[in-house]
């Protein structure tokens, strides 16, 4: 038998890593809401359990609270998820985790669907390529932090575009590219942006866009926007705010869907 794996958060998410971990043999020790991280660790360490990685496969609004009561024994074991990821929301609390940007989609009562590979960093990488992989979601492993941070902005890119452009456009990705190109573009170009100011370094932008469009090409009815979109659009808005950048298009859409 493996060493087991620790899933932190098992809505649909973590259920399809849980479920990839068993495929590939380890036994997974699920911590749900309510259920408290540092006595699942002294139990499983009371009983010599070793657990190969920890998983924090929480929403994006609960991830801060959860790496700040992150045990100690776990910390440089973290696998994490979750979207609008950046490196600072790992480094201010000086940990060094494995990264996966999910191109799948998992929603209640559907098995899950691949857009594109998921790219993976990081000193579990192999571990989450093969739990995936044994569940035939395609994966790759990335080689430097260089092409990890690409793959987060890309990500991001990609999500907030589509949300953001969505609230005015509606319809699907495909929609989106084929008959509101001129909108799409604006958005991602200060989706961008916010971005380069997030990450403090330069982006690509026509590497970016392209690699927004392979990933509409991937799913073309993959609708814009869901309940998530008001919020990331608000919250796009608020960084820009506090880091003086005036996105004009991502204002004009916000008045708009509020008027």
């Amino acid at each position: 038998m493996r060493n087991p794996v620790v899933v932190v958060g098992m809505g649909e998410m973590g259920s399809v890593f849980a479920r990839g971990f068993l495929r590939a043999g380890h036994p997974v020790f699920p911590v749900v809401r309510n259920m408290d991280m540092t006595t699942v660790a002294y139990e499983l360490a009371a009983k010599q359990v070793e657990p190969r990685l920890v998983l924090i496969a929480v929403a994006e609004a609960d991830l801060h609270p959860v790496l700040q009561e992150v045990p100690a024994a776990w910390r440089d074991r973290l696998v994490l998820l979750q979207n609008e990821l950046l490196p600072n929301d790992w480094l201010q609390y000086e940990l060094d985790p494995t990264v996966i940007s999910v191109w799948f989609e998992k929603k209640k009562g559907m098995d899950s669907k691949v857009i594109i590979p998921s790219p993976v960093y990081g000193k579990y990488a192999s571990d989450i390529a093969e739990a995936l992989i044994s569940i035939d979601i395609a994966t790759h492993v990335l080689q430097s932090s260089e092409a990890l941070m690409f793959e987060l902005v890309l990500k991001n890119v990609y999500i907030l575009t589509t949300n953001i452009a969505g609230l005015q456009t509606g319809g699907n990705v495909g929609e989106l590219w084929a008959h509101h190109r001129k909108i799409a573009t604006a958005v991602a170009r200060e989706v961008i942006e916010l971005q380069e100011i997030l990450t403090c370094q330069g982006c690509d932008s026509t590497a970016l866009i392209d690699g927004m469009v392979n990933a509409f090409n991937g799913d073309l009815n993959h609708q814009c926007m869901g309940r998530s979109a008001p919020g990331r659009l608000a919250r796009a808005l608020d960084l820009a705010e506090k880091k003086g950048l005036n996105l004009k298009t991502l204002k004009k859409i916000s008045a708009a869907s509020q008027a």
